[in-house]
């Protein structure tokens, strides 16, 4: 079976990333789901703190999730993409999809079966 843990915050948000850190490790995730709202510029509530890219972000993650799981990895990213036109989100997804070689939805519009999938 499977634990699902949902986390709010960012390991790059100033305020959260203690908190985010501490349900990283604690969890010992063997998987994880990166989520991003790419009509974001900056961190909620910091505007000072711009986005990391995905990638960045992965790793950091990565990094810090195989200090207490070594065997931690991404299945898939979920992205909010109710901000975005229409007419551009279908290409959204699929480049983030190629970049990051993971299978990439917008949950709330398709539903998480491929990211189920690489459980």
């Amino acid at each position: 079976h499977w634990d699902v843990i949902e986390g709010q915050g960012s390991l790059f948000h100033a305020s959260f990333a203690g908190v985010s850190l501490g349900l990283l490790h604690g969890a010992q995730a063997d998987a994880l789901v990166l989520c991003h709202e790419p009509t974001r510029s900056h961190m909620r509530g910091l505007p000072d703190y711009g986005l990391p890219s995905l990638q960045a972000c992965m790793e950091a993650n990565l990094a810090a999730g195989r200090l207490t799981n070594p065997k931690v990895r991404f299945v898939g990213v979920a992205v909010n993409t109710s901000q975005m036109e229409p007419s551009s989100v279908e290409a959204y997804l699929r480049r983030v999809e190629r970049e990051l070689e993971l299978p990439t939805v917008d949950p709330f519009a398709e539903g998480v079966a491929p990211l189920v999938d690489r459980l």
